[in-house]
């Protein structure tokens, strides 16, 4: 979640009740809601008959045992993980106990984190925290299928919220389960070093510009324009990074004085958040030589421009 993004619409789920909301998909909404879970994490189910579990949420025994209520006689084949955080991924454990279940998923916490990156960038959590003790079955990479009887869904890696984040594409209903990539709800925390903008805009540049009919995320509304959306965010990150810009051709070089600058009315609870999120524009800027820093790189460093035409 990021602050000042609006929701695409109100929505009232029914906490606990698996809700068919397609022909081949089903969605069940756990119970912890939150600044960062909108109305909670949505579980989703895929088939008929035998299916697969995506995302089973957290660690929440009465979750996964409405999840099983929900599908009664059927079987769950296969457990699948958008991204290991505390509000998607420890649930599947409870579920893989209950059924036997393989989990697939990109991998452990940090599996596709970059390995150039200052070790200055880690700092305490935020959000729902990191899933430090997920370790999938099967490990699946871009273009893996998972199959079962009548669907088929397609792992497409979209590093940037985390560095294992996986959508998955269901060609059958040209849809796209966007986990926190892409949110009906707001923006997604970008949080380094897990979290990489450079790679969260072309993970979205690839989302964009894909011919689904809609995405399916795992906090809030269905998005049923999912390009204009992509475009919408892309947008509003790259009016950050100049605003970003701005401050520190303003004099205002550290992460703390950004956010007071341009996060005005922000929740206490969420300035942690967006502290981390301008760092990761930082993080960007430098990679592509526009920023350099004075000290350590993280919140407490002093950034400075060191492209004249950084900001035009």
């Amino acid at each position: 979640m990021s602050p000042q993004m609006k929701p695409l619409e109100k929505i009232d789920p029914r906490i606990g009740v698996l809700v068919r909301v397609s022909p081949l998909i089903r969605r069940i909404v756990a119970p912890n809601s939150g600044p960062f879970t909108y109305t909670g994490t949505g579980t989703y189910v895929i088939g008929r008959g035998t299916v697969a579990v995506i995302d089973p949420g957290p660690a929440d025994p009465t979750h996964v045992e409405k999840i099983l209520d929900g599908l009664g006689s059927e079987r769950v084949s296969h457990i699948v993980i958008t991204h290991t955080h505390r509000d998607h991924s420890p649930g599947a454990s409870l579920l893989q106990a209950e059924t036997g279940a393989p989990v697939l998923a990109y991998g452990q916490h940090g599996a596709g984190a970059r390995a150039d990156l200052p070790s200055d960038l880690a700092t305490g959590q935020v959000e729902e925290g990191a899933d430090m003790a997920f370790r999938p079955d099967e490990l699946l990479r871009d273009g893996d299928h998972v199959r079962g009887p009548g669907w088929s869904l397609e792992a497409i890696w979209t590093p940037g919220h985390t560095s294992n984040h996986l959508c998955f594409a269901f060609a059958a209903e040209r849809a796209l389960f966007s986990g926190d990539h892409v949110m009906g709800w707001s923006t997604s925390v970008i949080s380094p070093p897990d979290g990489d903008m450079g790679q969260y805009m072309a993970s979205l540049r690839r989302v964009g510009a894909r011919d689904d009919a809609v995405f399916w995320p795992t906090h809030g509304p269905p998005i049923p324009k999912p390009a204009e959306h992509v475009a919408a965010l892309i947008a509003h990150r790259k009016g950050r990074e100049q605003a970003v810009l701005a401050c520190l051709e303003a004099g205002i070089c550290d992460v703390p004085g950004i956010v007071a600058r341009l996060y005005t009315d922000l929740h206490p609870g969420l300035i942690p958040a967006a502290a981390r999120s301008v760092l990761a524009h930082l993080v960007d800027l430098a990679d592509r030589d526009m920023v350099g820093v004075e000290g350590a790189f993280n919140a407490e460093g002093r950034f400075f421009i060191t492209s004249p035409a950084a900001h035009s």
